[in-house]
């Protein structure tokens, strides 16, 4: 944050200053009596929020995972109940949540829709309550969401929200919350190249990307590839899906992509893409062998974008294939240095703890989930979830105690 001195003759006086707080606390006022104006309907159907829906996304800083498309591709493919809550004031949208109903054990759990396959949650919020973030009064925002799913769900569970986002605060700020277990890890984009490296240990990657490159010519040689077709994209996808089942069975791990609506929902996504190219739900890039490997798929990866932000969803290796080059690195940075010049702030590696993503990633996020109550089942599962995230947090938090957890999970399948 950049400060300023100000000449003795220009300093504000008394009067201003205390009329600028004053405001302020209006401002803060006004909303907290806002809260108590705003109706909260909640729907059942995706399409009849359509127009406010698409209009809410445009900010760059909401996120795509709650776009109208990614959530419209999982929709079709999964078909689970919507409970989508849209909150009004003064006959303008204030808010949308893309909530769906999911049944677990008995419990009607109100989650982000697509939940399990995103990134990074945010909500869609108009700007001006987007920008009032601590200001709203988070006790009357719980009871009017718990009042909108009473006897729809037991539990409301917002997972993966970022408190701050790219300098904005979440206005879900205030509600009852725990930390997630997993951060996420992000690679903020300067004007070149040469530049964003600058952030990481540029001469050590730069020398290892330099190893690489002679290994794969020396292996025959390789080409970097973003297929233009639908056809060649879907195809990809399918390559993608058998990749990453044979890694999850060697490592004896359940696999996540292997249940038909999950692959009908990526295959969803790789059509739906804007005219500017500024928004793509999906785009397959891979890294192909030449030579006596002629079309061989060393990596592969799929990445999404929203405006200036560039999500990696999902990545695999074949690893019979020249494992001595990281093909999976070294396809991010072809990656990464292609999107370069194209508007691009930021690369994200997404959630998880892997190696590869800090030695990418200079910026490491936390995540938080909303844990609201709506019935008394939803009380004990909230405390249930808080217990287990908390558990699993310690659990990673301790590389020896982690690597024991990640073995006894792959032996028990």
């Amino acid at each position: 944050m950049q400060t300023q001195k100000l000449d003795v003759h220009e300093q504000p006086s008394d009067k201003v200053a205390l009329a600028d707080t004053a405001m302020s606390r209006l401002r803060q006022l006004s909303m907290k009596l806002a809260m108590a104006e705003i109706d909260i309907d909640v729907f059942d159907a995706m399409q009849p929020l359509e127009d406010d829906w698409r209009a809410l996304e445009r900010d760059n800083l909401q996120s795509l995972h709650q776009s109208y498309d990614w959530c419209a591709a999982w929709v079709s493919a999964f078909q689970r109940p919507l409970a989508i809550l849209k909150g009004t004031h003064a006959g303008q949208t204030a808010f949308i949540l893309p909530v769906e109903i999911v049944k677990s054990r008995g419990l009607a759990i109100a989650k982000f829709i697509g939940a399990d396959h995103s990134n990074i949650n945010t909500g869609l919020f108009s700007e001006s309550f987007a920008e009032s973030g601590g200001s709203i009064d988070a006790g009357k925002f719980a009871g009017q969401l718990q009042q909108a799913l009473r006897g729809q769900a037991d539990l409301l569970l917002l997972q993966n929200i970022p408190l701050e986002w790219r300098g904005r605060q979440t206005p879900l700020t205030g509600l009852p919350m725990v930390q997630n277990q997993n951060h996420a890890y992000q690679l903020p984009f300067f004007s070149t190249f040469e530049e964003t490296l600058k952030q990481l240990n540029a001469k050590n990657r730069r020398k290892k990307f330099r190893v690489q490159s002679k290994r794969l010519e020396a292996a025959g040689g390789f080409e970097y590839v973003i297929p233009e077709t639908s056809e060649e994209q879907h195809r990809l996808l399918d390559i993608f899906f058998r990749l990453k089942s044979a890694r999850f069975a060697s490592l004896g791990l359940p696999d996540v992509f292997a249940d038909r609506e999950t692959q009908v929902f990526l295959h969803g996504l790789l059509d739906r893409v804007d005219d500017s190219r500024q928004y793509f739900g999906l785009q397959m890039q891979v890294l192909r062998l030449k030579g006596a490997l002629e079309g061989r798929i060393a990596a592969i990866a799929g990445i999404s974008r929203k405006g200036d932000h560039i999500i990696c969803q999902f990545g695999a290796i074949d690893e019979e294939l020249v494992p001595d080059t990281s093909p999976g690195e070294f396809l991010y940075w072809q990656t990464i240095s292609g999107l370069h010049g194209k508007g691009v702030a930021m690369f994200d590696f997404g959630l998880g703890d892997q190696t590869y993503k800090r030695s990418w990633a200079p910026v490491e996020t936390a995540h938080y989930d909303v844990v609201l109550p709506v019935s008394r089942f939803g009380v004990l599962a909230g405390a249930a979830h808080r217990v287990v995230t908390r558990g699993k947090a310690h659990i990673k938090a301790r590389p020896k105690l982690y690597r024991f957890a990640q073995g006894v999970r792959a032996r028990i399948g």
